[in-house]
């Protein structure tokens, strides 16, 4: 039972080792009560987020908050990273067509769901970084639009027919590589473009300092400014909810990262391959992502 002091917030919040105790009610807070939305992937909510303005509390690609940011929308970061990962193994060919190395991708076609969606913006700069390979010189085929409204895709960005699925199209040989978001497939024909994927993800750790975030938590900038102890609550509540997972585990990289500083690098990083990229207009600073309330989360 929440007492009449209890704020009730509308959230979309993924499925995640990290948010399990927070989920279940494990842990729980007497002045917030996340009510959460039944939307699985996740993802397919984030254009509500950004555009609908549905959500209090929401789970939010990088790359689609920095761009929501770009553009006005009034939401601000929370420094709690949901879900990270190397996008290394994620790029993949159909090997029954032939050898493929990275190097061959300039003039090919290669399939993403969105050319903003936060994995294909790694793998880009990837490519762009380790193999010379700049976006401009491939054909992205994409499957849905941005989820920030405002976005135009680049002139070489063209949309699969209606009703197509990456991996089809793939294995069909009509485009020559693509970026499967969801992990790879169990297919013997589809194999990862980027040479010893894991070896070449502990290199990209090494050079940057960083891992690749994916999805952080945002929150509506009204609520931040009306109601900042709803803020440290839902904060504390995440941080909870990581202690009762046992993250990280002992010895392993942390993918759980919470707090500015812990994060500071990753959002550095994530914000420069963004720029290069034309995602949005300039550099921000890791600071400018956070309000004053949610700039003390972590200190």
């Amino acid at each position: 039972m929440t007492d009449s002091k209890t704020v009730t917030l509308r959230t979309l919040i993924g499925d995640y080792p990290v948010t399990a105790a927070l989920k279940s009610g494990q842990v729980r807070s007497p002045h917030v009560r996340l009510d959460f939305a039944d939307i699985k992937p996740v993802s397919s909510g984030f254009k509500r987020t950004v555009r609908d303005l549905e959500f209090d509390v929401s789970e939010l690609a990088i790359v689609t908050y920095l761009m929501a940011k770009a553009h006005g929308k009034p939401l601000t970061l929370l420094p709690a990273v949901l879900v990270a990962r190397f996008q290394h193994p994620l790029l993949l060919y159909n090997a029954e067509r032939g050898p493929l190395a990275p190097g061959d991708l300039a003039g090919r076609r290669v399939g993403v769901r969105s050319y903003s969606v936060t994995t294909g913006a790694w793998i880009r700069g990837i490519l762009a970084d380790d193999y010379g390979i700049q976006p401009e010189q491939v054909k992205w085929v994409t499957f849905e639009e941005a989820h920030v409204a405002e976005f135009r895709d680049p002139p070489n960005v063209e949309r699969a027919p209606a009703g197509a699925k990456v991996v089809d199209m793939l294995l069909a040989g009509e485009i020559d590589a693509a970026i499967v978001g969801d992990g790879p497939p169990a297919d013997p024909r589809l194999k990862t473009l980027l040479p010893d994927p894991a070896a070449a993800a502990r290199a990209w750790h090494a050079k940057h300092g960083a891992i690749q975030v994916n999805h952080l938590v945002v929150v509506k900038n009204s609520l931040s400014k009306s109601n900042p102890q709803a803020i440290r609550e839902i904060y504390r509540l995440l941080v909870e909810s990581k202690q009762a997972a046992g993250l990280p585990q002992s010895g392993a990289l942390d993918l759980n990262p919470f707090g500015i500083e812990a994060n500071r690098r990753n959002l550095e990083v994530a914000v420069d391959c963004c720029y290069r990229q034309g995602l949005i207009p300039r550099r921000y600073a890791v600071d400018e992502l956070f309000d004053d309330t949610t700039r003390t989360l972590g200190a």
